[in-house]
């Protein structure tokens, strides 16, 4: 049986995990550090996050943070905020018609380096 190398080969992956480390360690904040140990395990393990699911487990004013893909099944009602690694192009189609917000994992931690009011989903 042999073993598949889980060496991350993503330039932007790799940075995105030291990046997410070290803020963690520089503003006291555990939340950044669990976000890059997910991201360290290999990416078919990742979550993929529908839209309903966000919609049912974010409150307004909290953002969802998703250490993997948002997808585009079902709807939100609220506006919110979406952070996560990817987005399908139909779950971004649906986040704007919504006057929410998505943006990657790294804007959301220049935006919010305590990361204060933030729901990991997945």
């Amino acid at each position: 049986m042999s073993h598949k190398n889980t060496k991350k080969t993503n330039p932007q992956l790799i940075l995105l995990i030291q990046e997410l480390k070290k803020k963690s360690y520089e503003n006291d904040a555990p939340i950044w550090k669990d976000i890059a140990l997910r991201l360290e395990k290999p990416s078919r393990n990742w979550p993929q996050v529908n839209l309903y699911k966000i919609d049912k487990y974010i409150k307004e004013n909290e953002t969802a943070l998703i250490p993997g893909k948002v997808l585009s099944s079902g709807n939100l009602t609220k506006k919110t905020n979406i952070a996560a690694w990817s987005f399908s192009k139909k779950a971004i189609e649906k986040i704007k018609k919504t006057g929410s917000k998505y943006m990657t994992i790294q804007d959301l931690m220049k935006q919010n380096p305590s990361g204060k009011n933030i729901r990991i989903l997945g």
